[in-house]
């Protein structure tokens, strides 16, 4: 498995801190990554953009490759934000070439989209979907913990099923430090509706750790699917709530 497309159910849920954590616990066993962003939006030229800080938090200066294929200053859709920019938007064989390019020299490629699956990325309506379609690459789906999460999830899943894509596993992309009823049973009602395992859960904040710190923690985020140590049933135990709402850690 040498692409991994990492997409979400929304936008500002946390892909960028999951893609870092994912490439970090490859990069501790010894492969090669890079991290490819497609269309990064909302920063102008200069401005420090997704593919570059999950490669800052992954790994020492260099060890994780940080491509950006356009980028466009508005913080909206990449076709409307190209439109809007007067620039080229970017293409699904653009992204699946790029990536099969840097798989040539990489162990690992990590495909980070911009918002959900089917947000536009061209004027031909376009998406990440169809991207992984010509890579024929498998999806993580990055998911929020709180209310809501359960119809984005689903919505999500059965996009994928139709188009025969491939769909990894799901991770919280920001576990909250305080977790409200509704994430403590979403905890185990995520991976019923997306038809697939609960593969990790990132803690809300972590983009404010040093590197170091971030790599040393990584492990207890993610299962070993996907290079950790985290525990699913263990993690549910802990964090999640029996029938009536009482958590089971009371």
């Amino acid at each position: 498995m040498s692409v991994i497309v990492v997409s979400g159910t929304g936008t500002e849920i946390g892909k960028t801190m999951v893609t870092a954590a994912v490439a970090a616990l490859a990069v501790a066993a010894g492969r090669s990554v890079a991290v490819l962003k497609p269309a990064q939006t909302g920063l102008a030229a200069g401005e420090h953009g997704d593919a570059a800080e999950a490669a800052r938090l992954a790994g020492e200066a260099g060890a994780v490759t940080a491509v950006e294929l356009a980028r466009y200053p508005d913080p909206l859709a990449p076709a409307t934000a190209a439109q809007r920019a007067g620039l080229p938007p970017v293409r699904a064989h653009q992204v699946a070439e790029a990536a099969e390019d840097l798989a040539q020299e990489h162990d690992l490629v990590l495909v980070e989209g911009a918002g959900g699956l089917l947000v536009r990325l061209d004027d031909r309506d376009a998406t990440l979907a169809d991207a992984a379609k010509l890579l024929r690459a498998p999806v993580l789906v990055v998911a929020p913990a709180a209310l809501g999460t359960l119809n984005s999830t689903a919505l999500t899943a059965e996009a994928l099923h139709a188009r025969g894509l491939e769909q990894l596993g799901v991770v919280i992309g920001s576990w909250p430090r305080r977790p409200d009823l509704a994430a403590r049973c979403n905890l185990a009602d995520l991976p019923r509706v997306a038809g697939a395992p609960l593969l990790g859960a990132v803690p809300e904040g972590v983009g404010a750790l040093s590197p170091w710190a971030f790599r040393r923690a990584a492990p207890d985020w993610l299962s070993p699917r996907l290079g950790g140590s985290w525990d699913p049933s263990a993690f549910v135990a802990t964090h999640g709530s029996l029938p009536g709402g009482r958590p089971e850690e009371e």
